[in-house]
């Protein structure tokens, strides 16, 4: 293996590939997507039922659910996150 890539770790790879924050950025969204899901799962809440104790469109939880879409600011989240008895928290590492 005589690759420019050796012994360089995944991030290592990415950063030089320029894709670095995307994948990080996706990674992140599908975490949050998945979590909220598994809430809504536990508590037998539908993306109809999320909707309406938001006070929002369906629509709008289907954005909130699928990492593809862009644009979902943290207060969306929080706001559906506190709808299912639980809190965003963000950090920085």
């Amino acid at each position: 293996m005589t690759g420019r890539h050796k012994g360089s770790g995944i991030d290592d790879f990415l950063r030089e590939e320029g894709v670095l924050e995307e994948i990080q950025t996706r990674a992140i969204k599908e975490v949050i997507a998945w979590q909220l899901e598994q809430e809504m799962k536990a508590r037998k809440i539908s993306k109809r039922r999320l909707a309406e104790l938001m006070k929002t469109s369906r629509t709008q939880v289907d954005r909130i659910l699928d990492p593809d879409v862009g644009g979902v600011t943290l207060e969306t989240l929080q706001r559906a996150a506190s709808v299912l008895g639980r809190r965003v928290q963000v950090e920085l590492v």
